[in-house]
């Protein structure tokens, strides 16, 4: 089951950059193997997924919506998060609700497949790969931190990997390291 995995090395990698205590939320969750992750640094994770199971084991590490966010209203309508963690899911319909989620100087971590992936096994629909630099064009009002595409191996696929984060309104001007300190 999706979620029971080791946390992304992605979201492992730029963690860091959510500020301390924030909120985050975890869509598509799976399992919960972010949210897992990211409560034991001390962060409150929200968690949803459409499939009762994985919701059921999600929720050990905080509260997790069942819902069916592609074809039923947006769970969060109005509500914005210090952390928006987003890995092997892609429903293009829902990209600008998720850069609308993540609040003033909050951070989205976004990583999935990307076309390419067709030629080396599953996700192989257009409708679940992402096209060159389509992550670049999405995050409009964000600031891209990180952003990596390509193929990597073991296992081998194509992926599309962003770091984006909001500036805070006020202008004050943020350094977004890119290590840990």
């Amino acid at each position: 089951m999706h979620g029971t995995e080791n946390p992304s090395a992605w979201v492992q990698r730029w963690a860091h950059l959510i500020a301390p205590g924030s909120t985050v939320l975890d869509v598509a969750c799976g399992a919960g193997r972010h949210m897992r992750y990211l409560a034991a640094h001390g962060h409150r994770v929200t968690g949803v997924d459409r499939n009762p199971e994985a919701v059921a084991m999600a929720q050990a590490s905080g509260p997790v919506i069942c819902a069916d966010i592609e074809n039923g209203p947006w769970p969060f309508a109005g509500q914005t998060f210090g952390c928006v963690v987003v890995t092997h899911y892609l429903w293009r319909a829902l990209l600008p609700t998720l850069v609308s989620c993540v609040a003033p100087g909050g951070v989205l971590i976004y990583e999935t497949f990307a076309a390419g992936n067709e030629s080396v096994g599953k996700p192989s629909r257009p409708d679940f790969l992402l096209q060159p630099g389509e992550l670049l064009r999405v995050i409009e009002g964000l600031r891209t931190v990180a952003y990596e595409e390509g193929f990597e191996a073991s296992p081998d696929r194509f992926v599309q990997r962003i770091v984006a984060v909001r500036a805070d309104p006020y202008g004050a001007i943020k350094r977004w390291p890119l290590q840990p300190a």
